[in-house]
């Protein structure tokens, strides 16, 4: 079991570290199934792990110059207010339909991630600050963001609907920041992906706090043990981000996403 954890975790924090988000929405499934855990402990659990894990890849991405720290404190401040909501609503559910609608979840974000896969922009890395079509935030010709008051507001909003996955299902919600921050605010996929790391990092400690406020427990073996798989994984999955490129990679995660969902779906019923 103890091995089992680690090896989950690992799992984990290389989903984070080639992404920047979306493999935390593996640790509620695997925390459940796999190690036996009961929901709402599973997510005090994924909470714990996810955020030490971003911490570490963040660190890294931060010291590569990948991180746009405004843009990111924006994201997180809001997520960080929208945590609190996401784990009172947990309390409210009951855990089978929590995990049918964690379920849900995870079939919106394959559904997003598969087409987005093709985007040239994602894939290059690279974003063309002229051309302003469907672009809500711009940028100036250095790269810089333009904060404009239409800009913050809607990165406020993802923020907090970020905040609220986060609390109510264990996610840090990177799989709506990495893609919201490429496409509203134009900004390029690897700094994009060091961004989400900070932001997961911060809305994690407040849906921790929120999760603890709200009487639950953490296991503690099981979150240092996943940790530290979720560490290795991301020193990993940061190194092999450097070499591999994307739509195979994102499509291949896309259709893993939805082979657990229907695990997730079909299990209560059984």
């Amino acid at each position: 079991m103890l091995w089992l954890s680690v090896i989950f975790g690992t799992l984990v924090g290389l989903s984070l570290g080639l992404t920047g988000g979306g493999g935390a929405i593996f640790a509620v499934p695997l925390l459940v199934y796999g190690l036996g855990l009961e929901p709402r402990a599973a997510v005090g659990v994924s909470l714990v792990s996810v955020g030490v894990t971003a911490l570490v890849g963040f660190v890294q991405r931060w010291r590569m110059g990948q991180v746009e720290l405004p843009t990111g404190l924006l994201f997180a401040g809001a997520g960080m207010v929208g945590a609190p909501a996401g784990a009172w609503l947990a309390g409210q559910i009951p855990e089978k339909f929590l995990l049918v609608l964690f379920a849900i979840l995870m079939g919106v974000v394959a559904a997003r991630m598969w087409p987005s896969a093709s985007q040239s922009e994602e894939l290059s890395g690279t974003v063309n600050w002229d051309d302003d079509r469907a672009a809500t935030c711009q940028r100036d010709a250095s790269g810089s963001l333009r904060l404009t008051s239409h800009c913050a507001r809607l990165l406020v909003v993802i923020g907090i609907a970020a905040g609220v996955l986060s609390g109510l299902f264990g996610v840090g919600g990177g799989f709506i920041i990495v893609p919201s921050l490429v496409l509203f605010s134009r900004m390029p996929i690897r700094r994009a992906i060091g961004t989400s790391l900070l932001v997961i990092t911060l809305i994690s400690v407040s849906g921790v706090a929120s999760h603890l406020f709200a009487g639950r427990s953490v296991p503690v073996e099981a979150a240092a043990l996943f940790s530290i798989g979720g560490t290795i994984g991301m020193l990993i999955g940061n190194r092999l981000s450097r070499r591999l490129a994307g739509a195979t990679l994102q499509r291949g995660f896309a259709l893993v996403i939805v082979l657990v969902a229907l695990f997730v779906l079909l299990r209560p019923m059984a």
